[in-house]
């Protein structure tokens, strides 16, 4: 106990009576979607981003064990001193070759490739310009992108969620001023499910010059040819971000853009300069599930027919209608503590299905953010289904 816990201790009681103190749940693997509990129930994954089950497959597995045998398990330093090896080239031109760019640049994280290449993007206005960067950002972005404007010390230029009009009039509004303009969008929103109109937006940046900026982190191995996810083939994306976290099944992010692009990144992107390279363990994961991405399609196609059907059921049962058209099926629940009992109930049946509270989302929006796996079957989300109307009932 030291002299500053009870400061600690009385704000943890604060956000427990607002339902938003948070706690660790462990799990292990078990089976094929699977997780079990320290107590040892078994417990039916609807949380967890591993969209196409390839965490669990075997070729990322060996491919990893291989890598850390023949290269170690770390990398021993940054990229810019000893850290980079041939297979941090290899997959990079691999992930530049996939989403149709020039060239990659690999980082820890999504969090941290948006947390320091929006603070880079900033710099590189403010010397070459002379200018503050301006960045027209969806209401909905993830936290990591309005982190990295923060960081750069930006106020972002907030439109509508997915409103394009909106979009377009503050553009216009701010067409003389000087800098670089930057339009920051996800192509899947990671809570709603929901799609950017990726073309739309393409046109919209190279009608008022504009840099557009992508995270693909939901979309990449899920969406678009061979899962390239929704900006491959779509000129004047001028910067994709994607990882390895999700429908990858492994760890680590990437920026694909011009080479220009990540050259000045490798330059001036703090988290790229002074965090240590992806260890070769990771590295060989990464490029086992790119091996694999383009025979998905199948999985792809049934995730995309669970999904639809999931939807219909949910409307049948009288939840709330979202804009979900993907893997990611928010079931709205509306106060935390509604969204807490509806988790607690799912576990009683068997299910993992985590609730998402403020500030992750606005208040009076909390829900249960269900995650579709290609490793589940049918009847695993018959399953789900059944349960959540049985909690409809309750109401």
């Amino acid at each position: 106990m030291t002299p500053f816990d009870p400061l600690f201790l009385q704000a943890l009681d604060d956000l427990a009576r607002q339902d938003r103190r948070r706690r660790l749940h462990p799990l292990s693997p078990y089976l094929r979607a699977d997780f079990r509990t320290p107590h040892g129930k078994t417990l039916l994954d609807f949380s967890s981003n591993d969209y196409l089950g390839l965490s669990r497959h075997p070729l990322l597995a060996e491919r990893a064990a291989d890598a850390a045998a023949r290269e170690g398990t770390g990398s021993g330093s940054s990229r810019l001193v000893t850290g980079t090896r041939d297979l941090h080239e290899r997959v990079e031109a691999r992930i530049a070759a996939l989403k149709g760019k020039e060239a990659a640049l690999l980082f820890a994280s999504g969090w941290q490739a948006n947390a320091s290449v929006i603070p880079a993007l900033a710099r590189l206005s403010k010397e070459q310009t002379g200018a503050t960067m301006l960045v027209f950002a969806d209401r909905l972005n993830h936290a990591s992108l309005h982190h990295g404007c923060a960081a750069a010390g930006l106020s972002q230029i907030r439109f509508r969620h997915n409103d394009l009009s909106h979009l377009e009039t503050l553009l216009q509004e701010r067409a003389e001023m000087p800098g670089l303009k930057v339009i920051a969008t996800e192509s899947v929103f990671s809570m709603d499910g929901d799609r950017a109109d990726i073309p739309a937006l393409a046109a919209l940046a190279r009608r008022y010059g504009a840099f557009l900026y992508v995270d693909e982190a939901h979309a990449t191995g899920v969406l678009g040819s061979g899962g390239a996810g929704l900006t491959a083939g779509v000129g004047d994306v001028a910067l994709s971000m994607g990882t390895f976290s999700k429908a990858l099944g492994g760890m680590g992010a990437w920026v694909a853009g011009s080479r220009a692009l990540c050259d000045w990144l490798l330059n001036k992107a703090s988290g790229f300069v002074f965090s240590t390279a992806l260890p070769p363990s990771v590295l060989g994961a990464a490029d086992a599930a790119l091996d694999l991405l383009p025979d998905m399609d199948e999985a792809r196609a049934t995730l995309s027919r669970r999904a639809d059907w999931l939807r219909a059921q949910l409307a049948d049962q009288g939840y709330a209608p979202t804009d979900s058209s993907t893997q990611i099926i928010p079931v709205m629940a509306g106060e935390a503590g509604r969204a807490l009992e509806l988790t607690a109930f799912l576990e009683d049946e068997g299910i993992l299905a985590i609730a998402i509270r403020p500030p992750t989302v606005p208040a009076g929006t909390s829900r249960l953010r269900i995650s579709l796996n290609a490793a589940q079957s049918d009847a695993d989300t018959e399953r789900l289904a059944a349960a959540l109307a049985r909690f409809s009932t309750r109401r």
